[in-house]
């Protein structure tokens, strides 16, 4: 049941909780817990969230895998990152909520940072990252604070940025966040799962900070990244008439590409979006054979949902036919992809530009 303030945008139900965590037996792949999605505007703030959420249901560990590293292009998006990160936030005492397994902190350090990383999803020994939630400022007020990718899995994320602002006293912050008018704008279907509760746009940041310092797109627009000043957070309040203008075709690319594709082929990228278009693939009855994924800590293991084996790129396209279809899950990898696959077979993408 909805509240009288939220307008349906998009729904969904039985998605895996964590897209991103692997499983060890099909059996536990297919057991894995599921959650709904009811994708709504809220008329009061104009933000974008999932409000069938339970946040109880999500928990992060070392069995979460995300880690885009092992790609160059995704490495060249990382540099630019730091970059701007550096220019605004400076060198010396920032924090980073939600650091992942470490590497963009790691490439901080190397340029002369003094960061400490928080993520119970860590698996190494730096001694800069804690293998745990951030529950609160270590020692004195952060000079800058960076949350990459994480805004986006936080219920109440105007509420998490006021404890912040709180806590620290103000002070500069880093958001980067997928960007949901590309969303739209691409008809982005595989874009939306549960682990994002929030779906931002860059208006919704210029709601909730009285001054952005800087803001953009990266990653060929898939993310948005602004820099603010925590003491200019201010409650967002949706703009009185004027609503977001979502796609009434949304959906109708996957109904092209899922349930008119024939069975068979293959998934590259085993992350979130392989998770969500094999599943639907499944449910339309036309089920991939077999995903491919560059991250070795993925390959070996099944996805959450289908039981789907993730395989190395030698193993996922031995005996493959020349020709064969590879669901391409995101464009920004393709001249890798076909660099891998010696440019062979059919590669499917799902995106507009």
């Amino acid at each position: 049941m909805l509240a009288d303030d939220q307008r349906l945008l998009y729904g969904q139900d039985a998605f895996p909780i964590l897209q991103n965590r692997t499983y060890e037996t099909v059996d536990g792949a297919r057991a894995c817990p599921r959650g709904d999605i009811r994708l709504v505007e809220n008329l009061t703030t104009g933000l974008v969230y999932n409000a069938a959420f339970r946040p109880e249901l999500v928990v992060y560990d070392r069995k979460y895998q995300n880690e885009q590293s092992g790609s160059a292009r995704y490495r060249n998006h990382l540099e630019t990152v730091s970059t701007l990160v550096l220019k605004h936030l400076g060198r010396t005492n920032l924090i980073e909520i939600g650091c992942g397994k470490g590497f963009f902190l790691e490439m901080l350090l190397q340029k002369a940072a003094s960061i400490t990383g928080f993520d119970p999803a860590y698996e190494g020994n730096n001694p800069h990252i804690r293998p745990e939630y951030f529950r609160g400022f270590i020692d004195d007020r952060a000079d800058g604070i960076i949350l990459r990718h994480v805004l986006e899995h936080i219920q109440n994320p105007y509420e998490f940025l006021c404890t912040l602002r709180d806590e620290n006293g103000g002070g500069r912050i880093y958001i980067e966040v997928p960007c949901f008018d590309w969303i739209c704008r691409q008809r982005a279907w595989f874009d939306v799962f549960y682990e994002h509760v929030n779906y931002f746009r860059m208006v919704d940041f210029h709601r909730m900070f009285e001054d952005v310092i800087a803001g953009g797109h990266l990653f060929s627009g898939q993310y948005l990244y602004v820099v603010a000043d925590l003491a200019g957070l201010r409650a967002p309040q949706a703009t009185p008439g004027q609503r977001l203008e979502f796609p009434g075709d949304f959906a109708a690319r996957l109904d092209t590409v899922v349930h008119d594709r024939a069975s068979g082929g293959v998934v590259w990228g085993g992350a979130s979006r392989g998770v969500i278009f094999s599943l639907l693939c499944e449910r339309a009855g036309r089920p991939v054979d077999r995903v491919i994924d560059i991250n070795p800590a993925k390959q070996g293991n099944y996805l959450p949902a289908t039981g789907l084996a993730v395989r190395s790129p030698a193993e996922g396209l031995k005996d493959l036919p020349r020709g064969a279809d590879i669901y391409v899950m995101n464009m920004n990898y393709i001249d890798e992809i076909r660099e891998a696959s010696s440019n062979l077979f059919n590669y499917v993408g799902f995106e507009y530009d």
